[in-house]
């Protein structure tokens, strides 16, 4: 049984549904030790030929035996272990992989081989030696002559020790000296028990060998044996796998490196969408930041106000009464619940003038020490003003009001729901810095006054204290979620800063959650970028792939590859938008610090990881197709490719 045979092998290609047969029945044996030469002129079917025996051509009819197992029945994935163990290819133009070294061209081969790392580089370096290219081993593809360029594709060859060497034309690009030095080489290869085939249409070539056999017009004219077989001892086969992942990844970093530039302003286009996406959350999150700042050194942050949930104007409906004050209390993290009064349009005199003050409250733990100007918080007795409605009594020196009365009117109702008038002469304890034109005083003043007319005082509304910031959302959520006696509708609505500081909060985050947004449209850009630079890297490496598929590198692998590059570039791209966005936000907030003494920038871990996560996730999902149609590409078109 011979090693390897041909049975009725025809091949026929198609144009406009016109049928062009290239091989009409090609019956051929092949033993290990032979140097075999199939020649014939150009467009006779020999390099079809050779395609089908080394497993790049699969549609043909007839079969092809290897130790008597048909190589026609064996699947894709077969195939491409087929190619992996037993093929190797040296082609007429080289065909060595122009980023890769010298010795990565030849280690590529190892790689899908069971040997370790070191034996791997081990047996590349010995080849590259045996083939006299010791000293060139780290140089690239384009820095050798021909001649140099033909034994690194030997090399390649001869790395994963397979039975089989295919040479397709392997001198014809090459001077007289080269062209012996090659053949001497194919003569130890074939010396060493290997089956050698190679194409040519020289005759010089052809007799150099151990057998010729004549191709034309796709038949077989005659075969000649020139000498006898080389002798064939025991052969040992590498362990053979598929190219891994690390080795496709560090492939795709080769590549990536070797075209530095063009890869570099990919990554800084990229860049700026992850930039402008991250600076505006991270504006937004300081913007919100810093207005909780200001609201919050004028009132403390854990007190909240609440008030029944209703629109009614009857202060029996809008009273909070102990009830409610016990009903509060009972939630967990509330540490006191505290009465007061809240009312409209109250009359101010002093000498003869006169001034509606269009806030009155009684005050509360909420209000913040620090937030009194001058002065001290009042008593009962005492009202504070502040500086805006000051100013309606004393526009120059409104400060010299603290100490001095004036008398305030609040109107309440009789149980014949009729207005009364209530004035007190209160004196003014101090003033503070708020501009709304509030007026304030205590609780036990404004009882005092409803007494004096013997009217029934209601408290309509309640200051919550809670124990620490961090459980303000969760009481106010508690609160909220309080419902009527009936269970129909949620009986207490937040009135307080609390409750406005968390609705600005959300318009604010909205507003620049949809900046965010807007910015990410540069992300789009930046993954129709990335689809089209890949899909030209498809075109500019279709000789590659098609060298790759070669070697026996599955679809899966050069999908992998292009994934890879891929990954690498949202990855760079995110981390270089990064480091945009911390000069940026660096400077801004150095400006921020200097004019109103905040950071107008808040950059957070989890912002950084976001945009790390979408800067990838946007390349892969631009990466698919083109990787897909790399994947697809038939090996012989892409190594016909020009």
């Amino acid at each position: 049984m011979s090693f390897l045979e041909l049975r009725g092998i025809r091949k026929t290609y198609y144009m406009n549904k016109t049928a062009f047969p290239v091989l009409k029945g090609i019956d051929l044996q092949f033993d290990r030790g032979e140097f075999v030469s199939i020649l014939g002129e150009s467009g006779g079917g020999k390099t079809t030929l050779m395609n089908i025996i080394g497993g790049l051509d699969a549609q043909y009819e007839g079969d092809v035996l290897l130790n008597g197992t048909s190589v026609r029945q064996i699947s894709a994935k077969e195939l491409d272990a087929f190619r992996r163990q037993t093929i190797g290819f040296v082609f007429q133009n080289f065909n060595l992989i122009s980023h890769l070294s010298i010795l990565d061209n030849v280690l590529v081969s190892l790689q899908m081989t069971g040997l370790s790392r070191h034996d791997q580089k081990e047996r590349a370096e010995s080849l590259l030696k045996k083939v006299g290219l010791a000293e060139h081993m780290h140089k690239h593809p384009n820095q050798l002559s021909g001649g140099q360029k033909q034994r690194v594709a030997i090399a390649r060859a001869l790395a994963s020790d397979p039975d089989i060497i295919i040479a397709d034309e392997p001198t014809g690009a090459l001077d007289s000296q080269n062209t012996q030095e090659i053949l001497a080489l194919m003569d130890e290869i074939a010396a060493d028990g290997k089956l050698v085939i190679c194409v040519t249409h020289s005759q010089e070539v052809a007799d150099h060998g151990t057998r010729i056999v004549h191709m034309e017009d796709g038949i077989i004219d005659h075969d000649t044996r020139l000498k006898a077989a080389f002798p064939v001892g025991e052969h040992h086969d590498l362990p053979s796998k598929h190219l891994s992942f690390t080795a496709m990844v560090k492939m795709a970093l080769k590549h990536m490196r070797y075209n530095l530039k063009r890869n570099l302003l990919i990554i800084f286009g990229a860049s700026i969408g992850i930039f402008s996406v991250i600076l505006m959350l991270g504006l937004g999150r300081g913007v919100k930041g810093y207005i909780n700042h200001e609201i919050y050194s004028q009132i403390k942050p854990t007190a909240v106000q609440v008030a029944q949930n209703t629109d009614s104007q009857d202060a029996k409906k809008l009273e909070i009464g102990q009830t409610d004050v016990n009903r509060i209390k009972q939630l967990k993290h509330v540490k006191k619940v505290e009465l007061g009064y809240y009312g409209q349009g109250i009359q101010v005199q002093k000498g003869g003038t006169s001034a509606t003050s269009s806030i009155f409250q009684t005050t509360t733990d909420q209000m913040l020490a620090k937030s009194v100007k001058k002065g001290h918080k009042p008593a009962t007795g005492e009202v504070i003003l502040s500086k805006a409605f000051a100013k309606k009594f004393n526009k120059q020196h409104p400060y010299k009001l603290i100490g001095q009365k004036v008398k305030v009117s609040v109107t309440g109702m009789n149980k014949q729901h009729l207005p009364v008038v209530m004035t007190k002469s209160l004196k003014v304890s101090g003033i503070t810095d708020d501009s709304s034109g509030q007026l304030q005083t205590n609780l036990q003043t404004v009882r005092n006054m409803y007494k004096s007319k013997k009217l029934t005082f209601r408290a309509n509304f309640a200051t919550v204290m809670i124990d620490s910031l961090k459980n303000v959302t969760s009481v106010q959520d508690k609160i909220k979620g309080l419902k009527t006696d009936n269970g129909k509708k949620k009986q207490y609505q937040l009135t307080g800063a609390g409750a406005i500081v968390s609705t600005l909060n959300t318009y604010i985050q909205l507003a620049f959650y949809v900046l965010a947004a807007i910015a990410g449209i540069s992300l789009l850009v930046s993954a129709i970028m990335i689809i089209v630079v890949l899909y030209i890297s498809v075109s500019e490496r279709t000789k590659e792939i098609g060298i790759l598929r070669a070697l026996g590198v599955r679809r899966k692998d050069i999908r992998h590859l292009f994934l890879s590059e891929a990954f690498f570039l949202g990855l760079f791209s995110s981390l270089l938008g990064l480091v945009f966005t911390e000069i940026v936000a660096v400077l801004a907030n150095n400006v921020a610090r200097k004019g109103i003494g905040y950071m107008i920038i808040d950059i957070t871990s989890n912002y950084m990881i976001f945009g790390i996560v979408v800067a990838i996730i946007i390349s892969l999902l631009a990466a698919l197709a083109p990787a897909g149609q790399a994947s697809k590409l038939d090996p012989v078109e892409a190594l016909s490719y020009e």
